[in-house]
């Protein structure tokens, strides 16, 4: 192997492990990290590695991966679900901001021929770059996600378009190009429909006989054969296209396409996602190494303002988009700033457009830089827009004012209606005991009240509407919020201004049953103790053990773990102590679980629910 590769391989990886966590400590995400590191290492930083546009071939393949991945997505289910945002807001997106950026060239002189072949590489966006950076915000599921997703998904399918146009566009007279593909001496219209004959011969013929080639090679029951035929299932399409002239990342998408409904669909998205996320890294080191930084101090300006133009425009057309579509508020700005730059597409369609010349080779080279710095930008505008512009409308956001909370003269009150508290309010309310809930959640407020249940907007922590809700007559007060030290703030408050009122406390583990039993609750009880023993017994039941015997020593597990839990609490200040007295009731419950069990036929064990075990 040639040590090059090596050496190149060992930069990268070494790169991106230094840069790629630095941007993320920063919440500047991965792909400006990748960036960086390809700016880094590139001919125009350190020059570790000085053939960007060889690399650059080679990384192009992780975003071939990445379009067979969005293509495998494309399930009738799902197009139908987003086919108004695709179809209308991806298709409006595309045309409008085509048109916006030809009219832009004809005014500045440019043909109108070289405006709209430009226009139209402009109007994308990058794939690659939005959905990395909505996945690691976890924003994918919010509205201006799913309008991302749906303009991003026509975007990729324009393209199909866009490649059949752009021959079109070439002069008269133009040289012809020297493409060396198979279709290379086709006249541009005859080109066109060639390759639209050849992807719908690829789409039948996947369609009928995939799931017949996937099944042959399941049988054999090996992983490593069954990726290997979706790579070069991938590979071999997008090697087709590209010997009919046409993107091999379009090949890509159209082999997606093919297998979204192939029951082994899961299976191969399985496979592929550790190529892709790795590829796809490369990518975005590639597009940093490939930045022609001699080009922008030769004419910075310019550079600065087209991508300064680009930004601006793309941002006013989704602005409005946006509004159009019924996306408010943040949402809209979300969109807005998260599709505001040039995609991945474009080096290929501005490299397309040259060769065909319908743009000349500087201007290839020009708009290039322009959209890698369009992108590099991108990160800074999604910061600046969770810096100071998201925070706007939450502040903005009316704050709802808590329930008057009538004194009902109910005998219990809840704190908290979350998953714990609903459990002990619906046994509480079938055997007749009036309560009176006190949640933060307006949500689950209103889903209370659907069902005809008595609930207020209010917080438990706050000692005017405890006195409210009737603390001061009550019998008991059930603490069951979410949040560990609001609970024991609720206990603490309650215990000293209501020394008559009974509290139980939800704990979430054994240092905050400590915290509860510092501060006097009555009683409390592990949320997850009861449920996990549980599953311990049916565990042993299927491993073949005896359920009088299991249930038995579940009894005793428990007598023996609330007992010690309790003895605990005396070193739980004392760490030495502590581990030693664990160790000596860890070996203590060894010896009891292990000891023999004597069935009684005629004995019938309580259940665990019915064990009473009260804390004083």
């Amino acid at each position: 192997m040639d040590s090059n590769y090596l050496f190149t391989t060992f930069i990268f990886l070494i790169a991106a492990c230094m840069v790629v966590p630095l941007a993320s400590r920063f919440r500047l995400g991965s792909v400006l990290g990748y960036l960086a590191a390809g700016v880094l290492i590139g001919p125009f930083g350190i020059a570790l590695i000085d053939n960007a546009q060889q690399v650059m071939h080679f990384a192009e393949f992780g975003v071939v991966m990445m379009l067979f991945m969005i293509g495998l997505e494309l399930e009738p289910a799902m197009l139908w679900k987003l086919r108004r945002a695709i179809v209308g807001l991806g298709g409006l997106q595309v045309v409008v901001t085509s048109a916006a950026f030809t009219a832009i060239g004809v005014g500045l002189g440019f043909d109108w021929r070289v405006s709209l072949a430009v226009g139209m590489a402009l109007s994308l966006s990058s794939t690659a770059l939005v959905l990395q950076m909505l996945q690691e915000k976890g924003l994918m599921q919010t509205n201006a996600g799913e309008a991302s997703f749906a303009v991003l998904l026509m975007q990729d399918i324009a393209v199909i378009g866009i490649l059949i146009i752009m021959p079109l566009l070439a002069a008269a007279g133009a040289p012809a190009p020297e493409t060396g593909h198979l279709l290379g001496a086709l006249p541009g219209w005859l080109h066109a429909l060639a390759i639209a004959g050849v992807i719908a011969v690829i789409i039948a013929a996947g369609r009928y006989f995939s799931r017949h080639l996937f099944y042959i090679m399941a049988k054999t029951n090996l992983r490593e054969v069954f990726t290997a035929t979706s790579l070069a299932l991938i590979v071999g399409i997008t090697l087709l296209m590209q010997a009919i002239g046409v993107s091999p990342a379009l090949g890509a998408f159209i082999a997606g396409v093919v297998l979204a409904n192939s029951e082994y669909k899961h299976t191969i998205e399985s496979d592929i996602e550790p190529f892709k996320g790795l590829l796809l890294g490369l990518f975005f080191i590639s597009v940093g190494m490939g930045m022609n930084f001699a080009l922008l101090a030769a004419q910075p300006l310019t550079l600065l303002g087209a991508v300064a133009v680009l930004i601006a425009v793309k941002m006013v057309v989704l602005y409005g988009l946006g509004r159009l579509f019924d996306l408010h508020g943040a949402q809209k700005l979300l969109f807005t700033f998260a599709l505001a730059q040039g995609g991945e597409f474009a080096f290929v369609l501005f490299q397309f457009a040259s060769s065909m010349h319908v743009i000349g080779g500087e201007q290839a080279a020009f708009m290039t830089l322009v959209v890698a710095l369009s992108m590099a930008a991108t990160p800074f505008l999604m910061l600046f827009n969770d810096r100071f512009i998201q925070p706007c409308f939450m502040s903005m956001l009316p704050m709802r004012v808590y329930d008057t909370i009538p004194d009902t003269g109910s005998s219990v009150i809840i704190a908290g209606y979350g998953r714990f508290g609903q459990v002990v309010g619906r046994f509480l309310t079938g055997q007749g005991v009036h309560i009176t809930v006190l949640e933060k959640d307006p949500d689950q407020i209103e889903l209370l009240r659907k069902f005809g249940s008595r609930g207020y907007f209010g917080d438990a922590s706050r000692l005017d509407l405890l006195v409210s809700a009737g603390a001061a007559r009550a019998k008991l007060l059930v603490v069951a919020v979410d949040d560990a030290d609001k609970c024991l703030e609720i206990v603490r408050m309650a215990k000293r201004e209501f020394p008559n009122l009974r509290v139980l406390a939800r704990a979430r583990n054994r240092r905050h049953a400590y915290e509860l039993h510092k501060a006097g609750v009555d009683y409390f009880r592990r949320e997850l103790l009861d449920s996990s023993l549980t599953m311990a017994q049916e565990a042993m039941k299927m491993l073949g053990a005896d359920p009088r015997e299991v249930r038995i020593r579940a009894r005793r597990f428990l007598k023996h773990d609330i007992s010690t839990l309790h003895k605990s609490f005396e070193f739980f200040e004392k760490e030495p102590e502590l581990i030693d007295f664990a160790r000596q009731a860890s070996q203590e419950l060894e010896r009891i679980l292990q000891e023999d069990v004597r069935l009684d036929p005629k004995h019938k064990p309580l259940p665990l629910a019915e064990e009473r075990v009260v804390v004083q």
